[in-house]
């Protein structure tokens, strides 16, 4: 489903993937874990466009990712929760959720509102608080549930369990 190949990656003169291969394939759940500035977020950041690879390849279910914008990707069906968490802070927690809805007839199941409340309840409970209100382990949730919410075919999490109990 997801296929790295050969990646080559810089932050400037800093040459930090060399020749990384990695696969995911459709239903597995994989952990990248390594220490700190080993390069795990880089990886996931090449994969997704969000810093160019100057050598190697990446497909999402065969189709080419090197030339497209990260939006594009994300409407392949690749939902990213980056490692610093992306709500918005003067929205409601329903508010934020509504936002990221997006119908989807060929989802298996579909990630409603009711269904993300019940996989989090805490957030059933926070509906009406503000981002700003909430814990940072609450964030985290709302931003998995946000993910959710647009029927990705892969979900790549970093740093997933940041601030969660």
């Amino acid at each position: 489903m997801l296929d790295a190949r050969g990646l080559h990656t810089f932050y400037g003169s800093s040459h930090i993937l060399h020749g990384v291969d990695f696969s995911v394939a459709e239903g597995e759940a994989v952990a990248l874990m390594g220490r700190n500035g080993m390069g795990k977020t880089t990886l996931i950041r090449s994969m997704l466009g969000l810093v160019r690879p100057r050598m190697g390849t990446v497909t999402f279910a065969g189709v080419p990712l090197s030339a497209l914008a990260p939006f594009r990707i994300a409407r392949l069906g690749v939902a990213y929760i980056p490692e610093r968490r992306g709500i918005f802070p003067t929205l409601t927690v329903r508010e934020n959720l509504l936002m990221a809805a997006r119908h989807d007839p060929s989802a298996r199941e579909s990630w409603t509102l009711s269904r993300v409340l019940q996989t989090f309840p805490r957030l059933a409970e926070r509906l009406s608080h503000l981002g700003t209100q909430l814990s940072g382990g609450e964030q985290q949730m709302l931003t998995i549930s946000r993910a959710l919410m647009t029927h990705p075919r892969i979900l790549i999490l970093d740093e997933a369990t940041e601030g969660l109990a």
